[in-house]
């Protein structure tokens, strides 16, 4: 059995047993295939755990109505709703009734201070990358203001920050020209989060114009 799949049964089993009732029952029988599809593709790869993450996890609209959304990952800097959204359930079978309380809702949960994020099953499935980029991208922000057991100082975070924030390999122009230093520092601080094993240089001949992100670096910011 892979890391992932162990990882999983004990997740699954852990939140059985702490529920009862219908938000046991829901557990049960909502989470399904698409639902772990999610946590396969785009979480897994990304965290490598599941900690301050709850499946099927229980809401209330403005009318207190019961809800349940995929997962929700609750760390004590904020509250993230993640949903696995299929075209047959979400698009094609929803009337203009159902489509103006799912906008509502999620305006609501936004105004509750939830921040959500919806990915297409299609995308999950198939195109998974694209999902843990924004993924990557949207908690990046979050993750740094929150408690961190990385021995990383405030000024490498921020440079950090900037690399998740860019979408592509970070240069040192770029920490020079946003944190606005000089070429010689900003390689400076670069080097010391390759040192931290956070980012990987890529050499092109004898130079190094470009860091990458290394794996697992998110996790480490947890």
């Amino acid at each position: 059995m892979s890391d992932f799949e162990q990882s999983y049964c004990d997740f699954l089993e852990l939140h059985e047993q702490k529920r009862s009732g219908e938000r046991k029952r829901r557990l049960v029988r909502g989470h399904g295939y698409a639902e772990k599809l999610l946590l396969q593709n785009v979480w897994w790869p990304l965290f490598g755990n599941f900690h301050h993450l709850h499946p099927e996890y229980e809401i209330y609209d403005w009318n207190r109505k019961s809800q349940f959304l995929d997962f929700a990952f609750l760390p004590e800097f904020g509250q993230f709703g993640l949903e696995c959204d299929g075209f047959q359930s979400h698009i094609k079978d929803m009337d203009r009734e159902k489509h103006s309380y799912a906008v509502n809702r999620n305006n609501f949960l936004t105004a509750m201070g939830w921040r959500m994020f919806h990915f297409t099953f299609d995308d999950v499935q198939k195109r998974p990358e694209i999902c843990r980029m924004l993924l990557q991208m949207s908690l990046a922000p979050h993750l740094i203001r929150g408690s961190s057991s990385t021995p990383i100082n405030l000024k490498e975070r921020e440079v950090l920050q900037l690399a998740w924030s860019l979408g592509r390999n970070i240069r040192p122009m770029d920490v020079q020209n946003h944190l606005n230093m000089n070429f010689r520092t900003a390689r400076i601080r670069l080097q010391s989060l390759v040192e931290k094993k956070l980012l990987r240089p890529i050499v092109n001949g004898k130079d190094i114009r470009f860091y990458e992100l290394a794996e697992g670096s998110l996790e480490c910011l947890l």
